[in-house]
């Protein structure tokens, strides 16, 4: 078996595997990137977890090129196991293992395919979401579905949260999945067809994203907040009118209050003077941890306090200028 994977989301499952006794031939992770910071390279989980195993480990640039390809048949492996490895297999990647390859997948396909499924379940407002293990064809998370698990978003988890319970809630189900394709004898495909009229996509998040849009309502601002962490963080701009560039604010954490009482023109405007208050589409975000740019995190009223802001005070507005909704 040949584990292919690069973040912490493949992590659980491929210890699951290396637990249960499966022979792991190579662990194939991407290249570790150049990196020009004094923060130093970012963190490497898959290849952490292979060395501390003292497991086969490899990073080549491109999973599909001829010498990589040729690499794999060598192998000889039953099976591919992919999770979170960052690059899609072409047919000759696939066709390397007696098997072909299964994929775990953050969500319950066909629903959010690609790169940010978590994120993007939670910003949309989702209830409920899951994990999927597929097994792979080249057109991307588009295989057959060969086991689910289902979970509800809880309503104050942060995508990072929800994240790593899905990264638990996988490992059964890949094992799953190992059980069911150990029984082929050939690559032939398992598992159910996914539905092409539900398919939606997840791309990768931006950090223009993260700008709070305050006319949507309440819960979808709740679940962009949450969405929106770890990365890339849901901000908005205060403008105290005093002739001074509008000043960045980190929002990270808030709660809802409906109130069918407030206006048009009070969205994204301070609406109490007690407490940090900013209207929305349908009532009251009530902001509770705040980091203004530059500043260590404090909670919302003290920022109140600190600035002594005023009923109408805009939270919509931009580093350039006014706005009213996401770049």
């Amino acid at each position: 078996m040949i584990l292919m994977g690069t973040g912490p989301f493949a992590v659980p499952t491929f210890e699951a595997v290396r637990a249960a006794g499966y022979p792991i031939s190579l662990v194939m992770t991407r290249p570790q990137p150049t990196v020009k910071s004094r923060g130093g390279p970012p963190p490497t989980p898959v290849r952490d977890w292979a060395n501390s195993h003292g497991l086969p480990l490899e990073a080549p640039a491109s999973i599909n090129a001829p010498e990589t390809v040729d690499r794999l048949r060598r192998e000889t492996a039953d099976l591919l196991v992919v999770c979170d490895y960052g690059q899609i297999l072409r047919p000759d990647a696939l066709a390397a293992s007696r098997l072909g390859g299964i994929n775990l997948h953050g969500s319950l396909l066909p629903a959010y395919r690609g790169a940010a499924p978590v994120q993007r379940a939670m910003l949309a407002g989702e209830h409920e979401t899951g994990v999927s293990v597929i097994h792979m064809t080249p057109k991307l998370d588009g295989g057959p579905i060969v086991a689910t698990r289902r979970t509800q978003i809880r309503p104050d988890e942060t995508a990072g949260e929800l994240e790593q319970r899905l990264a638990e809630s996988g490992v059964d189900a890949v094992l799953e999945a190992i059980d069911l394709l150990a029984d082929q004898p050939t690559a032939g495909a398992v598992g159910a067809l996914q539905d092409a009229a539900k398919v939606s996509q997840a791309p990768r998040l931006t950090k223009s994203e993260g700008q709070i849009d305050w006319t949507k309502p309440g819960r979808l601002i709740d679940a962009h907040v949450r969405g929106m962490q770890p990365w890339p963080l849901a901000f908005t701009f205060l403008d105290k009118g005093d002739g001074k560039p509008p000043l960045r604010l980190v929002i990270r954490d808030v709660d809802f209050q409906p109130d069918a009482s407030i206006r048009p023109d009070q969205f994204g405007t301070l609406v109490s003077e007690d407490e940090l208050q900013i209207g929305c589409a349908d009532g009251r975000i009530v902001v509770r941890r705040v980091q203004p740019a530059g500043k260590k995190e404090m909670t919302g009223q003290d920022l109140l306090n600190g600035h002594r802001l005023q009923l109408g005070t805009p939270f919509n507005g931009s580093s350039t200028g006014p706005s009213t909704g996401t770049k």
